[in-house]
């Protein structure tokens, strides 16, 4: 299994795994830590859920198990059953908020090497497929309007 501790005097994170020590550098550790600031909507002793902070749509969350494994099938079967259980009820929750008739749940493990799930209300068929999420404007930073941080508390508000 692997484990991310950081480094109190560098702030350097690192993952082990058996007697093996690499740095690594995972947003969705120091997010879990503390060091980076998120908006949790749900957490319990394995997993936490946080709104995205670059959303595809409102209410869009990610769900992570607290300890480091780099993707789902790294996952420990107990594990990946009770992470698929939370993302139920997840969206259970998501769809009585948003009103819509069903939420994605997406493991895409591109974009951070730290196993999670995108959890988002789908108000169209294409919300997850369509090509507008191809275009270089979208995958822009700075072409995009990133929410605040009071924005996305709003929205964490109707969900707890």
């Amino acid at each position: 299994a692997f484990r991310c501790d950081r480094n109190r005097a560098s702030g350097a994170v690192f993952l082990f795994w058996e007697t093996v020590m690499e740095e690594v550098d995972c947003i969705f550790c120091e997010i879990i830590s503390g060091a980076v600031p998120s908006v949790q909507v749900w957490s319990d002793e394995g997993f936490v859920s946080f709104l995205d902070a670059n959303p595809i749509r409102e209410g869009h969350l990610q769900l992570v198990p607290r300890q480091h494994y780099p993707y789902f099938d790294d996952l420990p079967q107990d594990l990946a059953s009770r992470f698929i259980v939370a993302g139920q009820s997840l969206a259970k929750r998501l769809k009585r908020v948003f009103d819509v008739p069903r939420v994605a749940f997406v493991c895409t493990g591109g974009d951070v090497s730290h196993c999670h799930a995108h959890l988002v209300p789908l108000h169209e068929k294409t919300d997850i497929t369509s090509l507008r999420y191809s275009e270089p404007a979208y995958l822009m930073p700075s072409t995009r309007k990133r929410p605040t941080l009071t924005e996305l508390s709003a929205v964490a508000a109707k969900l707890l």
